[in-house]
């Protein structure tokens, strides 16, 4: 900075190069070593609200479809795998109805670590995060087309407050990858009724939006296995490993 208080460019140039070596620094050769430095992380409070411990994610790597949920619940806390209980079984089932299983996309939360009682992360929380583990995700992934599972991913990707039934549906774009918007699979376990068919043909048509846009640009990508993975008897060495900590 000179007499005057105006920034020296050389000094702003040093700056930009030293948050681009940092970034870089943060970057992982590999999803195993993301894994492996996402299950031993203990950043932020999440950690210590009683959970047995991060859970990452499961299905391929790259993946030309993501799918971001807000945080792991009891069951997800248990097994150690993102959205496995009742919302991962209804949410397999919805990736059915347009010809994905569960095995042929990438799906991981916000949060990494269970908050206490299943409360819905806030965007700090979100931020903090996804910030340091999710982004690295995506950039390991390289997803043609993000699918943001409720109001904690939505408002992750926007980067505000915003209200996910006006949302859904309309598409946007995060550092150049579109994103749609659509209900996390809990919200639908909470409707009933007419109300409740509603909202699944909403997903429906949200998630047939979001596997087009990714299949033109992966048009070599296979989406369906022949048989559908048990995510539980796959990941019951995990949870057996949980628990013996």
């Amino acid at each position: 900075m000179d007499l005057w208080g105006r920034e020296d460019p050389e000094d702003r140039m040093q700056e930009a190069a030293e948050k681009k070596a940092a970034a870089e620094a943060a970057h992982f050769a590999s999803h195993d070593e993301l894994a492996a430095a996402i299950h031993t992380c203990a950043a932020c409070h999440l950690r210590q609200e009683g959970n047995l411990g991060p859970v990452l994610s499961s299905g391929p790597v790259p993946s030309p479809l993501m799918f971001v949920g807000e945080g792991p619940g009891g069951v997800e806390d248990d097994y150690g795998a993102p959205l496995v209980g009742p919302s991962g079984q209804l949410l397999d089932k919805a990736l059915a109805s347009v010809g994905i299983t569960r095995d042929r996309v990438y799906v991981t939360n916000v949060v990494k670590c269970r908050p206490r009682g299943n409360r819905t992360p806030d965007i700090a929380e979100g931020r903090f995060c996804a910030d340091k583990w999710l982004r690295e995700e995506i950039r390991l992934v390289q997803p043609k087309a993000i699918v943001a599972l409720g109001k904690a991913a939505l408002r992750y990707f926007l980067g505000h407050e915003a209200g996910i039934v006006r949302s859904r549906g309309h598409w946007f774009e995060w550092e150049g990858i579109p994103v749609m918007p659509t209900y996390h699979p809990a919200y639908l376990l909470r409707q009933y009724g007419r109300d409740l068919v509603k909202s699944k043909w909403d997903v429906y048509y949200d998630l047939k939006e979001a596997k087009e846009r990714a299949a033109a640009a992966a048009p070599d990508w296979v989406w369906q296995s022949e048989t559908p993975p048990n995510l539980m008897e796959e990941f019951a060495a995990v949870r057996a490993a949980r628990h013996r900590k």
